[in-house]
């Protein structure tokens, strides 16, 4: 079980939005580098990271920022956000991305996610964003007529390495998961899911350490982490223990 702190990039600044509403975004460092450094040595594993100005544009925005990161972090990055095109993905891993997260173009171009894994096995990540139950592309401000399940089933076999499933209804707003939709969706694939949007408190930390979380690769979280309400080091301690028995 990986928990994931998530760097969201707006104009250059860590930011948090409001149920993915650009309009609603709280700036907590305007230097993503030493924030990247700052989740690693709280002992973080990985990082999260979303160039929200790309998603909106459909092209990299914050390429600054995360290259920033890259260099200050040894830890592996996962990106997502504006990455539209096999040039884009194989330009990221070139400059030492762990792997991309591709969500608009899952649903756009599923072809081109199919390719994309071929070429780079282990690298690529789906981000299914859903409001309603119905996903949801171009940044969040198109809903398809396409369901969680539906989306998530195209890609059975294709060598998607994770998919990374975000309830827009609960991000950002500390509601906590969707823990019904997130195992509902674990339980329908083989492909490693990974939890986002609403992860608010050690309570939740403790539930995603019970024993039917197993099946998740983890979980993301933004605000709870900048604002306090989850501690770093109880946090991956408790997710450490469970990730023990489990072995």
């Amino acid at each position: 079980m990986i928990l994931f702190p998530a760097i969201d990039l707006k104009d250059g600044a860590c930011v948090r939005l409001k149920l993915g509403d650009m309009a609603e975004a709280t700036v907590y460092n305007p230097d993503p580098g030493a924030q990247a450094k700052a989740f690693q040595d709280q002992g973080f594993e990985w990082l999260h990271v979303v160039d929200l100005n790309g998603a909106f544009a459909g092209e990299t925005v914050n390429g600054a920022a995360v290259e920033a990161i890259l260099r200050s972090t040894t830890n592996p990055v996962q990106l997502g956000g504006g990455i539209r095109t096999l040039g884009d993905i194989e330009s990221w891993l070139a400059r030492g991305l762990a792997r991309v997260i591709l969500g608009t173009v899952a649903v756009r171009d599923p072809a081109l996610v199919k390719e994309a894994c071929r070429l780079f096995p282990g690298k690529v990540a789906v981000g299914i964003d859903a409001k309603g139950g119905k996903v949801a592309v171009e940044g969040w401000a198109e809903a398809s007529e396409l369901g969680v399940i539906e989306l998530a089933e195209r890609f059975e076999g294709a060598g998607v390495a994770a998919i990374i499933y975000t309830d827009i209804d609960r991000d950002g707003i500390l509601a906590g998961i969707n823990w019904a939709g997130t195992l509902a969706l674990a339980d329908a694939v083989a492909i490693p899911v990974i939890a986002s949007g609403g992860l608010a408190s050690m309570e939740d930390i403790h539930r995603l350490a019970a024993p039917d979380m197993a099946k998740l690769e983890g979980a993301i979280s933004g605000r709870a982490l900048y604002d306090g309400r989850i501690d770093p080091a109880e946090a991956l301690a408790v997710l450490n223990r469970a990730r023990g028995r489990a072995a």
